[in-house]
């Protein structure tokens, strides 16, 4: 803080409560603008955001570190702009905190534009109108869950399923097939998660390309609360800059929801359902809006979503449906058996997957796979009672298909080449389309089952 803000006296107020992340501040002269940065404590290290006006002259902002030390009386400083992070190429390969402080241990970052995190998004008449698929290199998603270029797409899954490794090798596709960047967005992680994060991207060799930003689980509310608009103002930069396209990987924005229910709370706001903030879909429509695709570049966002209880009712799951245009579903019974990226086919469903977008073949090709593959559950039950003979002649065939088609939609990945020893393989939408017609045209019924698993194209099976 420089010498002049110190001594403008019209920018000094006073503490006048503390209460936990809560503080009050009395500004006699100049009343702090809403978002506004406020600075107090002994070396003002404390920043507090400006939530409400209490009246003429005063204010009460939520803390965005630690208010350890400050009482009341205690000078406070208005900063007169909003919470900044750094912007620019030279954030590529970096970590940041939600104050754009590096935390990688590698130095400060220079030569960087600095921007507010609050920014007002692109407005409708400069929004590209056309849908268009975002293409992975990941057969399962590609053919039954297409992603929208600019969209949204949810992530659903426990622990241990693959959500890091689809969110990796989704990063190592954005930089071969899209020449884009990827920004990693962690929101009440924890410090043990985000730091096998940073070393598995680093071993997988997609870190020069990215931009990681962690509002971690130990810190304040109002720093997690904010951590997802530091994020998209980096991402921002990127798309209306350097004219590129950017993936931005949220994880997990329900506790984004979170944090905004415990400022609400801390901030005296009566609660609305279940204990939610009243202000929930305002406050997550104005992250998720953000998130759009213009003439020259687009925001792919892919968020991990925690579905609390696994009721799907509940109003933060419910608000966040709204904004997706694609849920991905992992299941941890594809996992033990060893059907890897573990998606749950039928659970998992796109927007994006009608005619109209992705085309009357690729529409027919993946109801079919979809039907094939529903029999097929449909028939467990009576082959694990009574075995496969028992079962009529078409729908024997139904089942032998439903298996290569599950083995097929198995993939290699560039990211756990060191793990499995596997070369990994990103495959075009239309070679992937091309496998699935193939086998449901019963073109591959001579071949073995473990023939289709873990390759690429469909060609590959012919080499083995």
């Amino acid at each position: 803080m420089s010498e002049q803000e110190n001594t403008d006296l019209s920018s000094q107020g006073t503490v006048v409560s503390v209460r936990g992340s809560v503080i009050d501040a009395h500004f006699p002269r100049r009343l702090p603008f809403l978002h506004s940065l406020l600075k107090a404590g002994e070396d003002l290290e404390i920043a507090i955001e400006v939530q409400i006006h209490l009246n003429s002259e005063m204010v009460r902002g939520v803390a965005l570190r630690p208010t350890r030390g400050l009482a009341r009386g205690s000078l406070v400083i208005d900063t007169g702009q909003s919470l900044m992070v750094p912007v620019g190429p030279h954030l590529l390969g970096r970590v940041f905190n939600v104050f754009g402080e590096t935390i990688d241990r590698k130095g400060e970052v220079k030569e960087a534009e600095w921007r507010s995190i609050h920014r007002e998004p692109v407005p409708i008449n400069q929004r590209a109108t056309t849908s268009e698929i975002f293409e992975t290199g990941i057969k399962a998603i590609d053919v039954l869950v297409p992603l929208e270029r600019g969209g949204k797409a949810g992530l659903f899954g426990g622990a241990g399923v693959g959500k890091t490794v689809i969110i990796t090798e989704m990063i190592h596709n954005m930089v071969g097939r899209h020449e884009g960047t990827s920004i990693f967005c962690g929101i009440g992680e924890r410090c043990r998660e985000g730091e096998e994060l940073y070393r598995d991207m680093k071993e997988a060799g997609v870190l020069d390309n990215t931009v990681m930003v962690f509002g971690q689980m130990n810190e304040p509310p109002g720093a997690r609360f904010r951590v997802g608009h530091a994020a998209l103002t980096m991402a921002e930069y990127f798309r209306d800059n350097v004219k590129r396209d950017v993936l931005l990987l949220i994880d997990n924005i329900f506790r984004f929801i979170q944090a905004g229910a415990e400022v609400s709370g801390l901030m005296g706001q009566i609660p609305s359902r279940l204990g939610y903030q009243p202000t929930l879909g305002t406050e997550l429509a104005e992250l998720e809006e953000r998130i759009c695709n213009t003439a020259t570049g687009a925001i792919t966002s892919i968020q991990a979503v925690y579905v609390p209880a696994d009721d799907f009712t509940d109003p933060a799951a419910v608000h966040t449906f709204a904004h997706l245009s694609a849920s991905i579903v992992l299941s941890r019974k594809r996992a033990s058996e060893g059907i890897y990226p573990a998606i749950d086919l039928l659970q998992s469903t796109s927007k994006m997957l009608t005619p109209v977008i992705a085309g009357e073949r690729h529409y027919r090709v993946a109801q079919e796979v979809r039907r094939t593959l529903a029999t097929y559950e449909e028939l467990k039950d009576i082959i694990a009672m009574l075995g496969l003979e028992e079962l009529s002649q078409e729908d024997r065939r139904i089942v032998y298909r439903a298996r290569r088609l599950e083995r097929f939609l198995t993939q290699p990945f560039f990211t756990t080449e060191q793990f499995t020893g596997l070369a990994g393989k990103m495959v075009d939408p239309k070679d992937a389309l091309e496998g699935c017609e193939r086998i449901l045209n019963d073109e591959f019924s001579d071949y073995p089952e473990k023939s289709l698993y873990m390759i690429g194209k469909v060609d590959e099976v012919k080499k083995l």
